[in-house]
């Protein structure tokens, strides 16, 4: 098993913050914005290479033992783990509520 750590570099924010004034306001969103994106792509890369992988949020409370044991930059805000490796067995089944209830379409 291999992991992916998906981490913010706070001082790449705040520099940001600092540069562009007028849009400080929105660094820190566009930031968590971009590990979705980010988790989303990795996620799909692996699913269609055939290997398994699963998105987990155990910050903060491994945030100082993950930092430790890879020597990642205090400045580097972990948000989310993600193992990946060989599919030793099919996913479980989900149940999901109805698109209807999910999505609002506004006209």
């Amino acid at each position: 098993m291999i992991i992916s750590f998906q981490v913010s570099d706070t001082e790449v924010v705040t520099k940001l913050e600092n540069s562009f004034e007028l849009y400080a306001d929105n660094f820190a969103n566009w930031a968590e914005q971009t590990q979705g994106s980010t988790q989303m792509s990795v996620w799909t890369m692996l699913a269609e290479n055939n290997i398994g992988a699963s998105l987990q949020h155990y910050n903060p409370l491994i945030d100082d033992l993950v930092r430790d044991a890879f020597a990642i930059p205090a400045n580097w805000e972990l948000r989310a783990e993600m193992p990946f490796g060989s599919i030793e067995a099919p996913a479980n089944d989900k149940d999901y509520m109805d698109d209807e209830k999910r999505f609002k379409v506004l006209k």
